[in-house]
């Protein structure tokens, strides 16, 4: 199946894209997703424990199954005030 992962701030720089498709196996999850894209760039492995993932705008922990054509945001840890 395919995914579209979105990536945002300090993780578009490592990735150096704004999106792109992973082609992952039926019954994959958000951590899949994520261990797929952290094999291709391991600098991502230091903000992993920090990183917030967000299927089809609503935000999910790395159980989460994937479908085909679904949206993956991998957002950065950010904070507020």
């Amino acid at each position: 199946m395919r995914v579209r992962v979105l990536t945002f701030a300090g993780i578009r720089e490592i990735v150096g894209e704004p999106s792109r498709t992973l082609a992952l196996p039926e019954g994959a999850t958000a951590a899949d997703a994520w261990n797929a894209l952290a094999g291709e760039f391991p600098a991502l492995a230091a903000i992993a424990g920090s990183t917030r993932l967000a299927r089809n705008g609503a935000f999910i922990d790395g159980s989460a199954a994937l479908r085909e054509g679904d949206e993956l945001a991998v957002l950065p840890p950010f904070g507020g005030g």
